[in-house]
Formats: structure tokens, C-alpha cells, sequence
């Protein structure tokens, strides 16, 4: 690896000014386990300074609040496969961050870097989109609370500013407990890309399918949702069969591509089982009072 400067952020205000005093020659550097190997491999000049942002505490973190559930951006994989908090309003976030990487990269790695990637087989990506998460971003003009969707805008694109920091994701209180889960396919059973992943949240406590959301990874340019399969399943009294259809429905609304791991006919077969079991698993969380409406 070529040098390069460091210089360690004591909080997250610290760490836009640091951006905004080295401009682009900065790199944020979190868990690094993308990072680090990119800059093994590049064969560009790596960056003048990276900016540690690791030890900003008040980027870290898990907690309920007035506004929702709010995941500090620094917080590791590990850290939301272990949290009781998580495991009891949104297990399907535990789901997707236990089959990514070996577990070294889950104690290192951070939901924000995840997000940050932008690429489209990222597994936090599906679960956050279907809750309808927010992100705040800081920069010098002070912070901002935009979609998660808005911060996607290609693979490895975001729409950040050089000197703007992602510093926390909050689940809407609507969305918090709404019955969700997480499916991932790939290669091979651990430390794999995934060749296709979805989420999938809905209520379904009057024995419909209400405010149902369906999001999907590794099928588009980025993590994308499935309209048209949500609005199939709006209303719906749930089955098996309206389950397997808006799989069929959310396939038609990707755009896979064909390379070396798998074809694009092959993901959008994908698409559909994994849509089903996801929806499925958010059925089984349905509460035991809704369960009994919903049968």
C-alpha cells in the first residue's frame, strides 16, 4: 500500500471541518474493510489524508428516540447482530448484517460504510429501504435528513458532498416493530456477494396486507423498491398466492444484469422466490393477536 496522511476526528462536527479543510485529496476512512483493500489495489494515488472518523462516539450507537430508531452510522455489524434492541423491533437488520463478510468484518465494518459503498448487492440496503429509513447528513451548512433512497445514486455513487458525513440512520416510529424480514442468495453460504437479496414489510393485523413494502439488491444500478408489487399487495387479503404473485410482479420491475456469478434470467427467477420468503417471514412476526386475525 502507497503512504498516505492521517489524522484521527474526535467527533463528527470535527470530521467536516477536517473534509472541509483537506477538500478532495480526503478519504473517510470508518471500519475500512472496503477502504483499505481498494487502496491495495488501485491503481490510482491514494488519497493526501484520510480522515479516521472511528472514535467519533456520537456516531455510534443504537437507541430509541422521539423521531424513531436511530443507529448510529458507526455502529458495526456486530454490534446490530447482538443489540437486544434491534432483535426486538427489527431482527430483520440483524438478518441481513450476520451474512455480511466473516465475522471479522462484521466487528470492523459499519452500517454507514455498507451504506456508503453504494453498491447494489449491499444486504443493508433492502431492510433500511423497505422500513422507509432516514439518513442525516452533516456538513458545513449543518445537518440534513433526507430518504435513504436519496443517498443512493449509482454503484458507488452517492449523492454526498466531498466535505458532507453520514452520521446516523433513523427508522420512522411508524416503522418500528413493523413486521419485516430479510432473504439473501448467493454463491455460497458465507462471505459471499449476494446474487440477489430483498426485504419485505408489511402490518397484517385485519388479515391484509397493509402498507406493504418490498425493496430489492444486486437487480439495478442501486437498491431499489418494487411500486408496482407493493400496490398489488395493498389491501390484499394475505396468501400464499398473492404472496407469489407480487414476487412475479417485483421481478418485472428489475433491471439484472448478466456476468460472471449468474445471468439476468436466472436473478429474476431469484427475484420471485426471494420476495415470497420474505414476505413470508414478515408474516411469521406478525404478533399473535394479529396472526389470529390474519388467519
Amino acid at each position: 500500500m502507497k503512504p498516505f496522511g492521517y489524522v484521527a476526528a474526535k467527533s463528527a462536527e470535527h470530521a467536516v471541518a477536517l473534509l472541509a479543510e483537506y477538500g478532495k485529496g480526503a478519504k473517510v476512512l470508518a471500519g475500512g474493510t472496503d477502504l483499505l483493500a481498494d487502496l491495495k489495489n488501485s491503481p490510482h494515488p491514494p488519497p493526501d489524508v484520510m480522515v479516521d472518523i472511528s472514535r467519533a462516539a456520537d456516531m455510534k450507537g443504537i437507541a430509541l428516540t422521539d423521531a424513531g430508531l436511530r443507529i448510529g452510522a458507526l455502529t458495526t455489524h456486530t454490534e446490530i447482530v447482538e443489540s437486544p434492541l434491534i432483535a426486538q423491533t427489527l431482527p430483520a437488520l440483524a438478518e441481513a448484517a450476520v451474512v455480511i463478510g466473516a465475522v471479522q468484518t462484521r466487528n470492523l465494518g459499519t452500517v454507514g460504510g455498507n451504506l456508503i459503498t453504494c453498491v447494489p448487492s449491499m444486504d443493508s440496503g433492502p431492510t433500511l429501504l423497505a422500513l422507509d429509513a432516514q439518513v442525516t447528513i452533516l456538513g458545513p451548512a449543518g445537518r440534513r435528513a433526507i430518504p435513504l433512497a436519496g443517498l443512493f445514486v449509482g454503484p458507488r455513487r452517492t449523492s454526498l458532498a466531498p466535505d458532507e458525513l453520514l452520521v446516523e440512520i433513523v427508522i420512522p416510529k411508524r416503522n418500528v416493530g413493523k413486521p419485516a424480514a430479510f432473504q439473501k442468495f448467493g454463491l455460497r453460504k458465507g462471505q459471499a456477494l449476494a446474487l440477489v437479496n430483498a426485504a419485505a414489510a408489511f402490518w397484517g393485523g385485519e388479515g391484509v396486507f397493509a402498507e406493504p413494502a418490498i425493496a430489492l439488491g444486486a437487480v439495478a444500478p442501486t437498491v431499489i423498491r418494487a411500486p408496482k408489487a407493493e400496490a398489488y399487495l395493498a389491501g390484499r387479503p394475505i396468501s400464499e398466492e398473492a404472496m407469489a404473485e407480487a414476487g412475479r410482479i417485483a421481478a418485472t420491475e428489475a433491471k439484472p444484469i448478466t456476468d460472471f456469478r449468474a445471468s439476468a434470467e436466472y436473478r429474476l427467477d431469484l427475484i420471485a422466490v426471494l420476495v415470497k420468503r420474505a414476505l413470508a417471514g414478515s408474516l411469521a412476526r406478525v404478533t399473535p393477536n394479529q396472526k389470529d386475525l390474519a388467519s
